[in-house]
């Protein structure tokens, strides 16, 4: 059996995977995913021989490090398998650390059916349910935090977010699952913001199955019916996503205007509701700029982006319903309140508490802040 080792850079191996190189009775292969490096451990070498042969493959922090595609990792781990049996051990799809999420979920692809094990690696949003769990002894823990001192002093000290060395970063015990290749692209869509990577699967949140998600949802719909009633204009829900609002609104009697600059959301919003519902590109701040008439505005669940709140003075309607995180509030939509003279609070309502709950089909798990409504209406300044 051979054990092959594909990470994003050399020292992951050594911070996820130490258990892994210290088992001698199989050879061991490294494949460093930024450089295209094979490092080949012969059985029967002990851990300190081979984390000293890992050492000068250890380079200077990159931000452009990269996950070189399913394609050139397919040709490393052939190279690597020799003909005989071979598994193949990788980061997760869902590290938080979207270089290595990204490799992880690649060399998982390029496999080519041999069994994979991720490491659950950096997830600090995530508890995981792991299928196989690696304590370190004291010796092996010694063996990693003297690897991590000789060699990679520059990562302990970088603000590279990215490849930055913390204590919450290298691990005592060593957790791994297995995953097919659905859970694997809902995982690595579940940690990504709104771009492609999240637009990868249909319902990248499951806004379909989760219950505090519906419980937001209906509550949201109602919070929205009591202000301002079906029949009272139309409504224009600015990043509508997969239109999962969009089409309880539309089920309550709203005309609603639709907008989803994501191509791939929008054309599954349009699937979903565009018959009933009329569908736009525009983003908030094409809004501001060509806006679309509507009774109100509804910025649900997105003000997480760092967009300009001024730009909701070019709206054109007198009423804005915005739900967001406690946290996100109060740290963006409270201050900002105070020292606007267009837009004062109507309304302010909890629309759904924090809970905890399963996502990837239990998988994982993750803690939901809860979301609180606000209801802007426009001054006379």
């Amino acid at each position: 059996m051979i054990d092959i080792v594909a990470v994003l850079r050399a020292e992951d191996a050594a911070l996820d995977f130490l258990s892994v190189l210290g088992g001698e009775e199989h050879e061991v292969h490294v494949l460093c995913g930024d450089t295209g490096e094979r490092l080949v451990l012969p059985a029967g070498r002990p851990l300190a021989d081979r984390l000293d042969a890992l050492a000068p493959l250890v380079r200077p922090v990159d931000e452009h490090a990269a996950s070189p595609g399913t394609e050139a990792l397919a040709a490393l781990v052939e190279a690597s398998d020799g003909g005989g049996a071979a598994r193949l051990w990788t980061h997760s799809p869902a590290d938080t650390r979207r270089s290595r999420g990204r490799l992880g979920r690649d060399a998982a692809d390029a496999a080519g059916g041999r069994p994979v094990l991720h490491a659950v690696g950096h997830s600090p949003y995530l508890q995981f349910l792991s299928d196989l769990d690696r304590p370190l002894d004291r010796t092996e823990a010694a063996a990693k935090l003297a690897f991590v001192n000789r060699h990679c002093g520059h990562l302990l000290r970088t603000a590279s977010e990215e490849h930055v060395v913390r204590t919450g970063r290298v691990h005592a015990t060593e957790r791994f699952f297995a995953a097919g290749p659905e859970e694997r692209e809902r995982l690595f869509a579940l940690l990504a913001s709104l771009d492609d990577d999240a637009a990868a699967v249909d319902d990248p949140w499951e806004f379909a199955t989760s219950a505090y998600e519906a419980e937001r949802l209906d509550t949201t719909v109602a919070w929205i019916a009591g202000h301002c009633p079906p029949g009272s204009g139309p409504l224009v829900e600015v990043g509508a996503c997969e239109g999962a609002l969009t089409a309880r609104l539309v089920d309550k009697g709203f005309t609603v205007h639709a907008t989803e600059p994501n191509a791939a959301f929008r054309r599954r919003l349009t699937a979903r509701a565009g018959e009933t519902a009329h569908v736009h590109p525009e983003s908030l701040e094409e809004l501001a700029a060509r806006p679309l008439p509507g009774a109100a505005y509804l910025l649900i669940e997105m003000l997480y982006y760092g967009q300009d709140l001024d730009l909701l003075d070019r709206l054109p309607a007198g009423l804005v319903f915005v739900a967001l995180e406690p946290e996100a509030l109060a740290a963006g939509l409270a201050p900002w309140l105070e020292r606007t003279p267009h837009w004062e609070k109507a309304d302010e309502t909890p629309l759904v508490a924090p809970a905890l709950e399963t996502v990837c089909g239990g998988r994982a798990y993750l803690g939901k802040r809860g979301s609180i409504g606000v209801l802007l209406r426009r001054t006379a300044a």
